[in-house]
């Protein structure tokens, strides 16, 4: 590590893969690593002719494409701090969080600029259309006039034309700020992560050297996550730029429908995902094919002879020539796990925070474990805060290169989620085996206390009501010492099969003597209540838990 920049990388990059393709939108336009070096410099001379200085705030506010790439590249390289922002956002948490960022520069959807008021971000000083790069609002004449001649300004800049030997991008040191990721979290209110370089180019290295060391410019990958979450952001896009791969980005909302048509089409080198989107293809295509095949199952040959089939047609349908695919952001189900486990499907489960730029363990399909997330990655340590952290399990501790620097304008909470002796407090429960492997048992914030003061994390219980046909989603909760299942069922696919509500909710609620024979007595579930429309959910898909709590009994 002759130079720990990682703009340094960036900048090797598109000088060894200046005519390669770079970025793709879906059914849409290719560009070159030249391309983006040319719009990056164009950027540039925009920043700086507007006043931009190191370690102002350039918000980003858009669907995933091409230009939000290369306007976050723009940024980056500038030496300025780019600032996601989910799109799906109500106009009044942008205004907040542009504030609170006291962003200079936004890049914005036109669509969702139409819902924002100029006047209500007073550190903003132009507004810039994410897709064509037109200036949507300037504060002055004379920065109105900065975009009117800014390929003038290029041209003078570069008369001879931009070479891959004009590339100097700004050098970062390792402790420097390099972005401010706001958590979407299920509680409370969104709080800045100050992400340092130094967690880049920790995460870049462990993809490059460990989990995806097999990858190289030769390759591609389908973009699906927000690229305003790091797990999307680092894995989906800045890893690829570093080692000069091609990104083709989805540009929409990610139905199983259209990934699969695109996992055809591009036939990705690996895949990143939630367990979300995993679940659905599994639920849609795999599990009416089990469930009629459950006594062939049985037979062990027939089990060897089916399980292979299955793998072959999943493989076929992810596009047929992927490494792994690598799963993260959230619980998998239990029943899924067992089931890609058992036919030999190559994924893997890993685990990450925003705090840590994501990654804290992983491990490599064929030494993955059942039901874990994987062992410590490069240049971190992982402590369980328990006495026996091998069957009690405590609270998972963290640090390394990849843990933030803190909360933004928040030193009250970043104290609280680190230690007396520096650790960085995750805020879940685990255990550890001998061999370091992790298994994850739920957030601590939502764990519920049993009758006999036993540990009861509802996302165990959820995985289960989960597997039941009809049953879209659910969520466990502390209902007076009671256990209270809220359940959203799939009322338009049971009224295709012939039933009625009252029939639905029967069926639902017949299974729950079977429900808890696979639960411990103490976390058996009471009842069910039934949610007449989808729960309230984050932009990550998860559901705000902190809407849906009862009281409970002092």
């Amino acid at each position: 590590m002759e130079n720990s920049s990682f703009n340094a990388i960036l900048e090797e990059s598109f000088r060894k893969h200046w005519d390669r393709p770079a970025l793709s939108n879906y059914q849409g336009v290719t560009l070159s690593y030249r391309d983006v070096a040319r719009r990056i410099a164009k950027l540039h001379i925009a920043f700086e002719q507007c006043g931009l200085v190191k370690g102002d705030k350039v918000a980003l506010c858009s669907r995933n494409q091409a230009n939000w790439g290369i306007c976050f590249l723009a940024a980056l390289t500038y030496g300025a701090v780019p600032v996601p922002i989910l799109h799906e956002f109500k106009p009044g948490n942008i205004h907040h969080l542009v504030n609170h960022c006291e962003a200079k520069v936004l890049f914005v959807d036109e669509v969702v600029w139409e819902g924002l008021h100029p006047e209500e971000m007073p550190s903003l000083m132009v507004a810039v259309q994410i897709n064509t790069l037109k200036f949507l609002y300037a504060v002055s004449d004379e920065l109105w006039q900065v975009r009117e001649h800014l390929n003038e300004s290029y041209g003078q800049r570069y008369p001879n034309a931009f070479t891959s030997d004009d590339i100097h991008y700004y050098q970062d040191q390792p402790d420097e700020l390099a972005i401010i990721n706001y958590t979407s979290g299920t509680s409370g209110f969104s709080k800045g992560v100050m992400i340092p370089y130094r967690a880049l180019r920790s995460n870049f290295d462990f993809a490059h050297y460990d989990a995806l060391s097999m990858m190289n410019e030769q390759c591609r990958l389908v973009s699906m996550l927000p690229l305003a979450h790091m797990y999307g952001l680092m894995f989906e896009f800045l890893f690829e730029m570093g080692i000069g791969m091609h990104v083709h980005f989805l540009t929409r909302v990610p139905s199983p429908k259209i990934i699969m048509q695109a996992f055809a089409d591009i036939k990705p080198d690996f895949i990143i995902s939630v367990p979300l989107i995993i679940e659905k293809i599994y639920k849609s295509k795999l599990k009416p094919v089990l469930d009629k095949t459950k006594l062939l199952f049985a037979l062990p040959l027939v089990d060897q002879v089916l399980g292979k089939k299955i793998c072959k047609e999943l493989v076929a349908t992810f596009g047929g020539k992927f490494e792994e695919v690598i799963i993260g952001g959230a619980a998998f189900n239990p029943e899924v796990d067992r089931f890609f486990h058992r036919i030999a499907f190559p994924y893997t489960v890993g685990y990450g925070m925003t705090e840590c730029a994501p990654i804290i363990t992983y491990a490599h399909w064929n030494k993955a474990r059942l039901f874990s997330c994987g062992q410590c990655v490069r240049n971190m340590e992982i402590r369980i805060d328990s006495s026996d952290p091998a069957n009690e399990p405590g609270e998972v501790q963290v640090r390394g290169a990849n843990v933030f620097l803190g909360y933004y304008k928040n030193e009250e909470a970043t104290r609280e989620v680190f230690t007396d002796d520096g650790w960085f407090r995750t805020g879940d429960m685990g255990v550890m085996d001998e061999e370091g492997y992790l298994y994850l048992k739920g957030r601590s914030k939502c764990m519920i206390l049993g009758p006999s003061g036993q540990n009861i994390y509802p996302e165990e219980l959820e995985g289960v009501l989960n597997n039941l046909s009809y049953v879209v989603d659910s969520l466990v909760i502390d209902d007076n010492g009671q256990l209270t299942a809220l359940v959203y069922p799939d009322y338009p696919q049971a009224q295709l099969d012939g039933m009625n509500v009252k029939s639905l909710e029967k069926y639902i609620t017949d299974a729950l003597p079977q429900i808890n024979k696979e639960l411990p007595s103490y976390a058996n579930i009471k009842r069910i209540e039934f949610m007449p429309e989808d729960f309230e959910r984050t932009p990550k898909r998860s559901i705000k838990r902190y809407l849906y709590q009862r009281n409970t009994p002092q």
